[in-house]
């Protein structure tokens, strides 16, 4: 059997599928290698699990409903999918709200269609995030809490995402497991996000912006542990007995809100450079604080983050630099 794994090109996506390999799986790997950060380093990641038997590489957009349906049509060995193709980003949201519109939504539904009438699918699992929080304060966020206060449109999307796939779980039946991923860092990251920006600003000797003057925590995950979690999520479809609806919700995240001085402190550490820090004021669409409660995740499929920073900025200080050529 096959699994379909979407957003393969990307930072999560490739650590999926490289760890389903990895156990023997058959993987499709799709992506559409668009610009929104270099595509180089997305060619980069595809090249590495295009070294392992098992995988094959489909550029397509999920966008578009003719190119997501056929190739399901075209693979009918699919049984499982990972979705985690989607534009990400608050800031960008900002500027380029269409894009979110596109693939968030249009993409998203996409993948239920598809889903919906092919036959053995045996589960969906997709990404949300844990921006769906918002406005919320009450710490730490547990999947129970309302998502409906949203301070950016990438958030907004996440939590439609979620609302249409339990919409569609419970009419057609097929078994749908959605994960808030926590501001996960590690090899291969994303340019756009904090550990990237803060590690190349510093060894280059260029000042880093920090926003809300440096008053903000964030639940800072190890890549490993976030793959684990969707490892664990995908072998475990909920279950519709007693008339429920199979979709459910969960948490990934390292369940420590670390402040972010001390993250840019691991990062000084581990490139034996001291950071240039500017202070600013927080930007739109952005949070103090993000804090994941993981119980439900912890007990029904056994996810558990081994990986703190202290360990986790090393390992990823050592990629760029091995990938940089520094």
């Amino acid at each position: 059997m096959t699994i379909l794994v979407t957003g393969a090109a990307g930072f999560i996506g490739m650590h999926v599928a490289a760890a389903l390999l990895e156990r023997g799986e058959t993987v499709i790997g799709l992506d559409n290698l668009n610009d929104y950060y270099d595509p180089t380093l997305k060619q980069a990641r595809v090249e590495r699990l295009q070294e392992r038997a098992g995988f094959r590489f489909v550029r397509a957009d999920i966008a578009s409903a003719e190119a997501v349906s056929g190739i399901f049509r075209s693979n009918p060995a699919i049984d499982r999918v990972v979705h985690l193709a989607a534009q990400a980003g608050v800031r960008y949201s900002l500027t380029n709200p269409e894009a979110y519109i596109q693939t968030n939504l249009v993409g998203h539904f996409n993948m239920l269609e598809a889903c919906r009438h092919h036959r053995g699918l045996r589960h969906l699992v997709y990404a949300s995030s844990s921006s769906v929080y918002g406005g919320n304060t009450k710490l730490p966020f547990a999947v129970e809490d309302h998502v409906d206060q949203p301070v950016s449109l990438y958030a907004a999307t996440k939590a439609a995402d979620e609302l249409m796939s339990h919409c569609y779980s419970h009419l057609y039946g097929f078994p749908s497991t959605g994960l808030r991923f926590f501001t996960v860092y590690g090899p291969w990251g994303r340019p756009d996000m904090s550990a990237f920006i803060f590690t190349r600003a510093i060894l280059r000797g260029e000042p880093i912006t920090v926003f809300n003057r440096g008053d903000m925590r964030r639940d800072f995950t190890y890549v490993d542990d976030i793959v684990a979690g969707v490892v664990a999520a995908l072998d475990r479809p909920p279950s519709a007995s007693g008339g429920a609806t199979p979709h459910r919700r969960y948490n990934l995240g390292n369940n420590h809100a670390e402040p972010l001085l001390r993250f840019i402190e691991a990062i000084e550490r581990a490139t034996n450079h001291k950071a240039i820090i500017e202070l600013a004021e927080m930007q739109p669409g952005d949070v103090k604080e993000t804090y994941a409660d993981i119980e439900t995740a912890r007990r029904d499929i056994g996810f558990v983050p081994r990986t703190s920073i202290d360990e986790g900025i090393p390992r990823f200080v050592a990629w760029f630099r091995q990938y940089h050529g520094l």
